[in-house]
């Protein structure tokens, strides 16, 4: 049977200016896989996921959202594709003068006609599926721990139950108890709804709980694509002390 890709880039340019981030760049997301995104720093892992969300207009190529392009899309009809998943920045971008509850509630009022009464419990329902207990709600950002506001971020982004999720970077700055419990609820949260999950990230470990298979940004283009233990057997300088170095070999065997 084949796969059916959920997200499809070909030939992505990507540039600032005069400096080139991506060219030629080529990737395929498989609906309901996690993918993860690496690369040196500078490779253009967030401007490739903001390119994907529409956040940053490519200046060459194509990019397919369950066989639609959605390059240059405005208005009315890049919001109708914008239903279509959610994102979680890396600093989790919530509004601090709004609670979690009003945070989460932003993308309905945005996109549905719910009652009030509607949006507040659907907001509850997503507050409780990041994990986090119905009274956070009623708490401001500022009221939360790091991890806290992360969960928050991650209800925001399920609020239009998309069956696609971005996150860029969801465990910076969180110790490991933390992280870990994060990516188990990611991978959790995954599987029971069938999302597809595209996760910029940096980190070894998560990349060992949560990722079906990583692509490697290197050289403005995808470099490789592959489960964990296909990347570790490849030739690339980079990818070979990436995950040849003491944190990416007890990542790999699930002892960190």
């Amino acid at each position: 049977m084949t796969e059916r890709i959920a997200i499809q880039v070909r030939d992505l340019k990507t540039a600032y200016g005069p400096h080139v981030v991506h060219e030629h760049l080529d990737l395929d997301v498989r609906e309901g896989e996690i993918l993860g995104v690496i690369g040196p720093s500078g490779s253009g892992k967030s401007v490739l996921l903001r390119a994907i969300v529409g956040l940053k207009p490519p200046a060459a190529g194509t990019i397919d959202v369950f066989g639609e392009d959605v390059t240059g899309l405005e208005g009315d009809a890049l919001r109708a594709v914008q239903d279509q998943w959610g994102i979680l920045f890396q600093d989790g971008a919530l509004f601090s003068n709004l609670t979690v509850r009003e945070n989460v509630m932003v993308p309905m009022k945005e996109h549905t006609h719910l009652s009030k009464a509607f949006m507040r419990q659907f907001a509850d329902q997503k507050i409780r599926m990041a994990g986090l207990e119905t009274s956070a709600g009623d708490k401001f950002p500022s009221d939360l721990s790091g991890g806290m506001r992360k969960r928050a971020a991650l209800a925001r982004a399920l609020a239009l139950d998309p069956p696609i999720l971005f996150l860029d970077e969801p465990t910076a700055g969180l110790d490991p108890i933390t992280a870990g419990g994060f990516d188990k609820l990611v991978r959790d949260l995954q599987r029971s709804l069938a999302l597809t999950v595209f996760l910029v990230t940096h980190d070894l470990d998560t990349l060992a709980a949560t990722c079906d298979r990583i692509a490697v940004l290197g050289e403005k283009r995808v470099i490789a694509v592959g489960t964990m233990s296909e990347l570790r057997s490849m030739d690339d300088p980079w990818i070979k002390e990436y995950f040849g170095g003491p944190r990416g070999r007890a990542a790999a065997a699930g002892v960190m």
